[in-house]
């Protein structure tokens, strides 16, 4: 497989980033994890877990299935969610469910778009990689008192509305 960037149209380029919000039905709350300070993207703030698709996501998975000569990898990007969630939080999880679509630009002027998941809480231990600050199970009067990225606290209720 050859991934061509010198053919792709430069005003077309974005991040593709999928964010999911944890909900563990025994406490009917959500994980949120404080970004580190250093981050580029709202440094120091809560927000929820979540990475960029690379390209080693298509090169280290066969395609479902092919579309006439074009290869799909259908359900890659709850895949890649899902290795997100175990590397950011230790945690398994599953169930996802869509919540909204986001389009931002970052503060060094990339692109961004991101689909975000309702993720259901299925086993693990919270262990929070090196590049987070702290976590915390919130439900959605709790969430109100951390200072979270723009729309955590709508989507976290909303999340648990959905597993309810």
């Amino acid at each position: 497989m050859e991934i061509a960037l010198e053919k792709a149209k430069q005003n077309k380029l974005f991040y593709v980033v999928t964010n999911g919000i944890i909900y563990d039905p025994s406490t009917q709350k959500c994980l949120i994890l404080q970004r580190s300070k250093r981050e580029t993207a709202h440094p120091g703030l809560w927000g929820v877990v979540g990475g960029k698709l690379e390209w080693g996501d298509l090169e280290n998975n066969p395609p479902s299935r092919m579309n006439h000569d074009i290869p799909n990898w259908e359900g890659l990007l709850e895949q890649q969610l899902y290795r997100e969630t175990k590397e950011e939080s230790g945690l398994e999880v599953g169930e996802p469910k869509f919540l909204l679509t986001t389009v931002y630009l970052r503060p060094d002027g990339i692109p961004v778009a991101m689909i975000k998941f309702g993720l259901k809480y299925l086993s693990g231990e919270v262990v929070i990689q090196e590049d987070m600050e702290d976590f915390a199970w919130v439900d959605k009067e709790e969430v109100k008192e951390y200072e979270t990225i723009g729309g955590i606290a709508e989507e976290v209720s909303r999340t648990i509305e959905l597993y309810k």
